[in-house]
């Protein structure tokens, strides 16, 4: 990440707050949407049990507090040089808090707790997975925020009636970071933005409204909500601390924002983060697309009071921790960097197909008894083989996302942005140019999380006039396009397809 003293930095600038999974971080971003300066600080991670996943949001705020006045401080600017603040966010963890203390009543119980899955099953009584679907876009699962608040009002002591006599405030970190930066117990604004709201499962995707009949399902009091506003608006001005009387201006759940980052505004533009696991977004225009190919629904941003732009969004569970796994568990490759200069040492896979499926497969098929498989050996495969195999699940994967996409929106894909650790190999990004059969991007910024919570709160304010500029600052480092004929990407395809179903109903017996 490059980073620039505060004495060649041209004023004005736009802050951007990143509650992350594992850290928090405040990038300073400069006019043309470069990183002035950055500061982070990562806060632990508590596990009471197994499956339990909890954080400290008193640890979390007071992180926050500092990466901001430490971005601040390497920047050498003061609040005045500084137009607006935006937020970005770990989505689906959940917090409540006392609003006249400001302390939370319990820790945040984070995204990937899975406590709530007897919870989910009862609530999806004889309905099932898709009983709030057609509201939420989101199936019934631990990973959302609605049962967490609901297992919290059943299981900390004397809370319902708290929250019932309207003294607890419910929130994603979004809330949290904003209700504190305003002023908290005095006078902090209590909201969250419509696609950290669309991650909760109380919201109706239509009316971008709390759904009154899910509320009461799942047995949560009004009271304790925050008001749903858009992604892109003045919510109110930071009291005290290094940016004391900054606007505060944008909130976008973390893979919303990415695609914001992207400049992905028009139908059919989509992002992929490649991680350890891959998220994947694509822009569906003004109308919330449903999901017959176990994709979710979700509002990808609102700017302001123009019409919310919806998304449909694909996860995979293993990308760039099957890299990590050929190294650490196999020793095939020393470093990361070192599995493209293996696989590049052959022409192509040699028949073999690698699917990674170690805890079951994510989008499209959501099975949990599907196990990881290398199909297609011969004496001829080398390792060299199976380390291009391994960069081809990655591209494969996304391709069967992509085509779900397709499938579900009518939208073709246009063209592929790319950002996340994973993007850094080369032979993978032109791998996925030749699947998708469609250009592939990276930007010259990778920290796209951040610089979209930056584009969000610089419209709000002015210090951008609309998503043209937007894109005009939007730079690339990097352009793919495909190379692979026809015939050769549709056998390929499915060889690949072949090799998934080898991986189904390895579990005969989940329990």
């Amino acid at each position: 990440m490059t980073e620039t003293t505060g004495t060649h930095a041209q004023g004005p600038f736009i802050a951007a707050i990143d509650q992350g999974t594992t850290s928090s971080r405040c990038i300073v971003f400069d006019r043309d949407g470069r990183i002035v300066s950055v500061d982070q600080k990562e806060h632990e991670q508590i596990f009471p049990k197994p499956g339990w996943v909890e954080h400290d949001a008193m640890e979390i705020w007071t992180n926050v507090q500092e990466v901001v006045a430490g971005a601040v401080e390497k920047a050498g600017i003061t609040a005045a040089d500084v137009k607006a603040i935006g937020i970005t966010n770990q989505r689906e963890t959940t917090l409540l808090w006392d609003k006249n203390t400001g302390q939370p009543v319990y820790n945040a119980i984070v995204w990937q707790d899975t406590r709530t899955d007897a919870l989910c099953k009862e609530l999806g009584r004889n309905v099932g997975q898709d009983r709030f679907r057609r509201e939420t876009g989101l199936p019934l699962a631990s990973y959302f925020s609605g049962p967490k608040v609901r297992w919290l009002l059943d299981n900390v002591e004397g809370l319902r009636e708290r929250a019932e006599a309207g003294d607890i405030l419910f929130g994603t970190m979004d809330s949290w970071v904003i209700w504190n930066l305003t002023g908290g117990t005095d006078g902090g604004v209590h909201v969250t933005d419509v696609t950290n709201a669309s991650r909760t499962m109380l919201m109706n995707l239509r009316s971008l409204d709390w759904d009154e009949r899910i509320l009461e399902s799942m047995e949560i009091p009004a009271a304790v909500l925050p008001e749903i506003r858009s992604s892109a608006e003045v919510y109110g001005s930071a009291k005290g601390g290094a940016l004391a009387g900054v606007p505060v201006a944008s909130a976008l759940g973390d893979q919303q924002a990415a695609l914001f980052g992207q400049t992905c505004f028009s139908e059919g533009e989509a992002k992929s983060t490649y991680g350890t696991g891959t998220f994947m977004l694509m822009n569906t225009g003004d109308e919330p697309v449903n999901s017959y190919n176990g994709l979710l629904t979700t509002v990808g941003y609102r700017i302001g009071d123009q019409k919310p732009v919806y998304a449909l969004e694909g996860s995979i569970a293993v990308t760039g921790s099957l890299v990590q796994w050929m190294r650490d568990q196999m020793g095939l490759i020393k470093s990361a960097a070192e599995i493209e200069t293996l696989a590049s040492s052959v022409e192509d896979n040699g028949g073999a197909y690698f699917v990674p499926a170690f805890s079951g497969l994510f989008a499209p098929y959501w099975r949990s008894d599907a196990r990881g498989v290398i199909a297609g050996l011969t004496r001829y495969v080398t390792k060299a083989h199976i380390a291009r195999a391994v960069l081809e699940a990655t591209a494969w994967q996304t391709r069967e996302i992509t085509d779900a996409m397709t499938k579900d929106s009518g939208v073709e894909l246009t063209a592929l942005k790319v950002d996340g650790g994973m993007t850094s190999n080369n032979l993978l990004m032109q791998t996925l140019s030749d699947f998708l059969d469609a250009p592939v991007v990276r930007p010259m910024v990778a920290e796209t999380t951040c610089l979209g919570a930056a584009y969000a709160a610089g419209l709000a304010v002015g210090f951008w006039p609309d998503t043209d500029a937007l894109r005009a600052n939007w730079r690339r480092a990097a352009e793919w396009t495909p190379r692979m004929d026809a015939d050769t990407r549709d056998r390929e395809y499915k060889s690949w397809l072949k090799a998934v179903e080898r991986t189904m109903g390895w579990i005969e017996d989940e329990e």
